[in-house]
């Protein structure tokens, strides 16, 4: 589809636009097609863009995080956490270490165990949180020093459960983009069936009009041009409402889900603009495709 044949569509002909008759239930439904698809598209580009986005910050974040577990009794606990808060000091590539404290452990405990978790009876490791610095530390170098120096010192990256969260959000993006593309098949389809369904109704117009000297690209541009016309209508109205939907959608509140991200961020908003253009130019090439086929069987 060139500029040439855009400015053409946008003009259009006076002349080409008296030939098409007037709308039919063809044309209409490629208009509430179009719509739909236009809806549909702008919520596959935000699942696809947010799947982008969360992978990339829960990769980076995780990969920078690390637990150090410290078993023992009250006294080994203590006598190791500072052993280990010493060795961590002094490995190169980690930026900060604390042990965490009871509190913040029995939050973590919280959801499994409850809130009356009674902290003090129980032989609960000490736990501290590794951040590392870019580019990193030497995790094989770190726990081999660990298992040397400090017994019971057990270092977990958390590599174990990153790799398949990273894994399902990147399987996200990839279904979106896969919506995408049959979001885009089914609009060339349902095109093509219009033009097709068009053209046969009106098998009379196009005889008269080629009897007083019409060239059936005339004839094939007129048609071409409502069909195309009807589907950015309708595609721009899809994503009106896509867009509307997508800041309606509850934030989640403290939650902070994946389903609470779903949306657009700083210029991804500009993402939805590019749907009506390409339904512009499938329903363009389509149209066309379809009107030569359905001229070439009326000759």
């Amino acid at each position: 589809m060139t500029i040439r044949n855009i400015l053409d569509l946008l003009t259009g002909d006076a002349r080409s636009d008296r030939v098409v008759p007037p709308s039919r239930i063809t044309t209409h439904l490629t208009l509430f097609a179009a719509a739909a698809m236009g809806f549909l598209a702008v919520f596959a580009l935000a699942m696809a863009m947010t799947a982008s986005r969360v992978a990339d910050r829960w990769s980076g974040d995780l990969s920078q995080s690390a637990t150090l577990r410290i078993s023992g009794d009250a006294e080994q606990r203590e006598a190791r956490t500072a052993a280990v808060l010493d060795i961590l000091g002094e490995t190169p590539g980690i930026a900060s270490a604390r042990p965490l404290r009871p509190e913040e452990q029995a939050a973590l405990l919280a959801p499994w165990l409850g809130d009356d978790l009674p902290l003090g009876e129980l032989p609960l490791p000490q736990l501290i949180d590794v951040v590392a610095d870019r580019p990193g530390y030497d995790t094989d170098a770190l726990q081999q020093r660990l298992s040397d120096e400090v017994p019971g010192a057990i270092l977990d990256d958390h590599s174990g459960w990153r790799a398949p969260i990273v894994d399902a959000a990147r399987g996200l993006r990839r279904l979106g983009m896969i919506s995408l593309l049959l979001i885009v098949g089914t609009m060339a389809a349902t095109v093509t069936l219009a033009a097709r369904a068009t053209l046969a109704a009106n098998a009379q117009v196009v005889e008269v009009l080629r009897l007083v000297g019409a060239e059936d690209r005339f004839v094939a541009a007129a048609f071409v041009r409502r069909l195309t016309l009807r589907a950015l209508a309708g595609s721009g109205a899809g994503v009106v409402l896509g867009v509307l939907a997508v800041l309606l959608l509850p934030s989640g509140g403290e939650t902070q889900g994946f389903l609470a991200e779903i949306g657009f961020r700083g210029f991804g908003w500009l993402a939805p603009l590019v749907v009506p253009v390409v339904t512009v130019a499938v329903a363009f090439a389509a149209a066309g495709v379809a009107a030569r086929q359905k001229l070439a069987e009326f000759s």
